[in-house]
């Protein structure tokens, strides 16, 4: 995985004009049976792929909090939501609350979530490839090819699985 996750940049960068094109063309017509086929890479690929061997999202990129986000898991901690707002948050430049810093506080050396009970939504909802409505996440998805080698892999199937 190590490996894989090295040359990951790289690899969405070449793939990323041919990437931007085919989205484009998704966006203008996409197949009726769109979100049945993204559903079926999505599952094939986390058939194969395991998250606990690689974490990258958690590594590299911080979720959005949503205030029942923050009451939750302030809930969890037993802490006022302000408080866990002070402690582990602060607000980013679009107005959300993210994490102070990355690698994400709540993820151990085991790759393993000590909140994944109550986990962000952005963080139940990672990496999105099982969406209704797929192509109108086309520019999220373009960022998550970088982070996530199984969405890499998808859009790779789906390049393959729809002809544009």
């Amino acid at each position: 995985m190590e490996e894989i996750l090295k040359q990951l940049p790289q690899r969405a960068k070449d793939t990323h004009t041919e990437n931007k094109k085919f989205f484009s063309k998704l966006k203008k017509k996409p197949p009726k049976n769109l979100d049945g086929i993204m559903n079926e890479l999505h599952h094939e690929e986390f058939e194969r792929t395991d998250c606990l061997t690689c974490a990258n999202c958690c590594k590299t990129t911080g979720p959005l909090f949503t205030n029942k986000d923050v009451e939750r898991i302030a809930k969890h901690f037993r802490m006022k939501p302000k408080h866990f707002i002070e402690t582990y948050l602060r607000v980013d430049e679009d107005n959300d609350y993210v994490l102070q810093s990355v690698p994400c506080t709540f993820l151990g050396a085991d790759n393993y979530c000590s909140i994944y009970d109550v986990r962000p939504k952005a963080c139940r909802e990672f990496p999105h490839t099982d969406r209704k409505k797929f192509q109108q996440i086309s520019n999220l998805t373009l960022k998550n090819v970088a982070i996530c080698p199984a969405v890499y892999n998808i859009v790779e199937a789906m390049k393959e699985r729809i002809n544009l």
